[in-house]
Order: structure tokens, then C-alpha cells, then sequence
């Protein structure tokens, strides 16, 4: 069973001793190979099964057209999961980079090339970055609708760090490529 941490509350590491907050963090998960679906459910499942990880809301599943992809691209299921974490953000990415690895995610050098799993850290908490390997908060989510319109779904009073509202940035982008699949749905525990 998942417990719901309090967000105020601050755990110590049970290794080091150290003190590290809980922060709410945002994943999308997008896929548009294989069997969709089940990659964004494995996906949802491993997020759960990581300590020190609580799972805290998860978002309808939107079929969307691809974004900057090859022309053979062919549409994706992309949904947005809620977290609390005390793990530091680039420990969650690292986690992220091995669940799209344990779907057998191919990187390529094409931007944007159709994926088996796309796991993508929106916000974590308040942390910003601008290294290569973490880019945080994530450079384009802002103007992504099939990032948005789920997040929103998810948590009505969201807000993008230093741009805002999210309902606000949705106003502003093209929601035409994506619909909701009623008949989807991901579990979490």
C-alpha cells in the first residue's frame, strides 16, 4: 500500500542522516511503439515501486499526434503522474532514464524519434537546472499541450514554475492534436 506523506514534512536519510525535503514532482510519460499502453502502466508501477517515491495523483491517458517528429511518427499515449519524493532530482531522473531503459527505449540522434517509453521530469519541487543531463524546470512543457491539458486534469490548481498557471499556458497552446481516451485508464496504488 502507498502512503500519501505529508508535503511539509521533511525525512531523514536512513543512510546518511541527512535531512531532505519532500517535493511534489511532475512526470509525463508518452509512448508511441509497441504495445503503448502497457509501457505507460510499467511505467506508473515502477514509479510506485521506488522507495522513496509516493504517487499521489495520476492523469487520464490522451492519444496526441507527435510533436517534431519524423513524418513516420505515429500518434502517442501520454498521460501525466503526481509524485511526493525526498529523492534528489537528478537520482529521479536517473530512475526515470532506467524505466524507459527497462521498456526498451532506443536513443537516437534523431530528435524526437518514436519511443517504446518517454519518462520526462517536468518540475521537481522548486529545483532548477540547466545541465545537460537535467533540465529543470523542462524547457519546453510550457508549450506542450499533451503535457498540459493531463497535468491540469490531474491537479486543477497547478502552477508552472515562473510562467504560471497552468490552466493559463494551456489557454495559449494548440489543443487540437490530442483527444481523450475515455476507454484507458492507468492504475496506481
Amino acid at each position: 500500500m502507498t502512503e500519501t506523506p505529508n508535503p511539509h514534512v521533511v525525512d531523514a536519510d536512513t543512510l546518511s542522516g541527512q535531512m531532505r525535503p519532500i517535493r511534489r514532482a511532475v512526470l509525463a510519460l508518452g509512448s508511441n511503439l509497441g504495445e503503448r499502453m502497457a509501457s505507460l502502466q510499467g511505467a506508473v508501477d515502477a514509479l510506485a515501486d521506488t522507495p522513496d517515491v509516493w504517487i499521489t495523483g495520476v492523469s487520464p491517458v490522451y492519444e496526441t499526434e507527435p510533436v517534431d517528429c519524423p513524418p513516420e511518427a505515429k500518434t502517442y499515449l501520454n498521460a501525466v503522474v503526481l509524485i511526493d519524493t525526498t529523492l534528489a532530482a537528478s537520482r529521479l531522473m536517473d530512475r526515470a532514464l532506467a524505466i524507459e531503459d527497462a521498456f526498451d527505449r532506443e536513443r537516437s540522434e534523431v530528435q524526437n524519434a518514436p519511443r517504446t517509453l518517454d519518462v520526462d521530469l517536468i518540475v521537481v519541487g522548486d529545483r532548477r537546472s540547466d545541465e545537460d543531463s537535467l533540465r529543470l524546470p523542462h524547457p519546453r512543457a510550457h508549450e506542450r499541450a499533451f503535457v498540459l491539458r493531463p497535468w491540469l486534469d490531474v491537479d486543477p490548481g497547478a502552477e508552472f514554475p515562473d510562467l504560471g498557471p497552468v490552466a493559463g499556458l494551456l489557454e495559449r497552446t494548440d489543443e487540437s492534436g490530442i483527444k481523450l481516451r475515455d476507454d484507458l485508464a492507468l492504475e496506481f496504488q
